[in-house]
């Protein structure tokens, strides 16, 4: 089982058993969109910011990216770390059908998915070293600001296991806490590599 110092913030109370099975840390969940109206929820998570540190483990759909954004927005103070499962589409065991989108959520995932996920930011993870990608790296690579940067980015983010949809600034939180900017470096030019054999 993983030890992980900070809180991990989920979407809901499946997510958070399923959490539960892979790590020690503390897991909260936002039961949703109701972290939208719930000003305790709010004050709590900020509080567990400030104290703790945070890694948000949203799903990798529309709703998990606003609840992502929505916990970033409110947090003034302390640490917010992003943790992204990889997008498989499939159906939960419990549910009759898939999801709107069709994808897995946090509860779907794999037992070694969800280890793979959260291994970075365990004791003495790569997260914890802080990676230094910065916004400068991805436009020099041409992932962003560039031609055909959001189809290199979306092609990057799919060989890191990553949404395909993230923007520039979310591939940089990403990446930063998974890899170390050596590797992120030689991923990023193998993918950039592969464009220029396309052209």
């Amino acid at each position: 089982m993983l030890h992980i110092e900070k809180a991990i913030i989920v979407e809901g109370v499946y997510d958070r058993q399923r959490v539960g099975e892979v790590c020690d840390a503390f897991c909260f969940a936002t039961d949703g969109f109701k972290i939208f109206k719930d000003r305790e929820k709010r004050e709590f998570i900020r509080l567990l910011a400030r104290e703790k540190g945070l890694i948000v483990l949203t799903d990798p759909d529309r709703a998990g990216f606003l609840i992502r954004s929505h916990i970033k927005n409110i947090v003034r103070e302390g640490e917010v770390l992003q943790a992204y499962i990889p997008e498989i589409f499939g159906k939960e065991r419990r549910k009759a059908v898939p999801s709107a989108e069709g994808k897995l959520g946090v509860e779907g995932m794999e037992r070694e998915a969800l280890e793979e996920t959260l291994r970075p930011f365990a004791c003495g993870g790569a997260a914890a070293d802080g990676g230094g990608i910065t916004k400068a790296d991805l436009f020099s690579l041409g992932l962003s600001g560039g031609k055909d940067s959001r189809e290199k980015r979306a092609a990057l983010c799919r060989a890191l296991c990553l949404p395909a949809q993230l923007s520039a600034n979310a591939l940089i939180d990403a990446a930063n806490a998974i890899m170390s900017k050596k590797d992120f470096l030689r991923a990023a030019n193998s993918i950039i590599f592969d464009f220029t054999k396309i052209e």
